[in-house]
């Protein structure tokens, strides 16, 4: 199947992104390469695009997508987890960038490939691994995490009110045999949400993958840890642009900001500061970005996405 990645809200990221044709940009999310396509053609003799990706997939796919473009520009792709983007742009000897973006968000190839374990729409080996390299996957947090940590993950990352109960029921189930594909695993959510509840909303299963994928991936630990590191590479006047698919990434995305943006942290009774931060960020978007009527029509997958830019002082 070829790699397929409809790039979210790409004008409003283009325009934001505010790309100087010898900047360094990094795509930390490189997918189908649809966001890098369009930052590498606006890039000079001198411009450098970074695209990162963890899946194997991506990069081949980014790799003939960014070679037939037309430019005199430079790039160069990274097979890691975006958490290593110091890393990647210290292997080209820099030390700044002039702009960054995450999408967060699946890409429709990855769902839609059902062999990856991603979908509760096909019957498929659990597995929901971004990086096939790694080890653990879905199938191992599924037979192997206590009742607690299910329900914990499944509340907390997919934020479903029937999380102990779903949790009970994978555990019962396990005792008398493993849990291998997605087929499975919607069964024992469907008959652990009662009827009357799986009549409304999403389909039952969603929130369950969206939280197990979360865990899998080390999702929202990863970009947390990311966003600092980022605000630091970022040359002055410098962009960052992140587009969120779910509230728990909007939160963590907007927490961030906010505290990169604000610098002292001296209680408010003190006459002067002495904790010496600085802010590192200006808010570009006060309220985020959300994608147009139009764009919905045509990628109803876009209608949760959110993108948020902040600007390097």
């Amino acid at each position: 199947m070829e790699f397929e990645h409809k790039p979210i809200m790409l004008e409003e990221c283009i325009e934001f992104l505010n790309i100087r044709s010898n900047g360094v940009y990094v795509d930390g999310t490189l997918g189908g390469a649809g966001h890098s396509s369009e930052i590498l053609k606006r890039l000079g003799p001198k411009g450098l695009l970074i695209g990162i990706d963890q899946d194997e997939n991506a990069v081949k796919a980014a790799q003939k997508r960014l070679s037939s473009i037309d430019t005199k520009a430079r790039f160069m792709i990274k097979h890691t987890n975006f958490e290593n983007i110091r890393e990647a742009i210290e292997e080209e000897k820099l030390t700044f960038v002039d702009g960054v973006l995450l999408d967060l968000g699946v890409s429709s190839h990855q769902l839609d490939e059902g062999e990856r374990g991603f979908s509760y729409q096909h019957d498929a080996p659990l597995d929901m691994r971004m990086n096939r390299n790694d080890d653990f996957d879905a199938r191992t947090l599924v037979n192997t995490w206590s009742r607690e940590k299910l329900t914990r993950i499944i509340r907390d990352y997919g934020e479903e009110n029937w999380a102990s109960r779903i949790a009970e029921f994978i555990v019962k189930s396990r005792e008398t045999r493993s849990i291998n594909t997605t087929g499975e695993l919607v069964d024992i959510i469907k008959a652990a949400i009662p009827a009357a509840a799986r009549r409304e909303g999403p389909h039952p299963a969603k929130r369950t993958f969206q939280a197990i994928r979360i865990a899998v991936n080390r999702e929202l630990e990863v970009l947390e840890n990311l966003l600092e590191d980022v605000a630091d590479i970022l040359s002055p006047g410098g962009r960052l642009a992140i587009i969120t698919f779910h509230s728990l990434e909007d939160r963590i995305v907007k927490r961030a900001f906010q505290q990169l943006s604000r610098g002292c942290i001296c209680p408010k009774d003190l006459p002067q500061c002495v904790c010496g931060i600085k802010p590192k960020l200006k808010i570009i978007t006060r309220k985020p970005v959300q994608p147009s009527e139009n764009e919905l029509d045509q990628n109803p997958r876009a209608r949760s996405a959110k993108l948020r830019i902040a600007e390097k002082l």
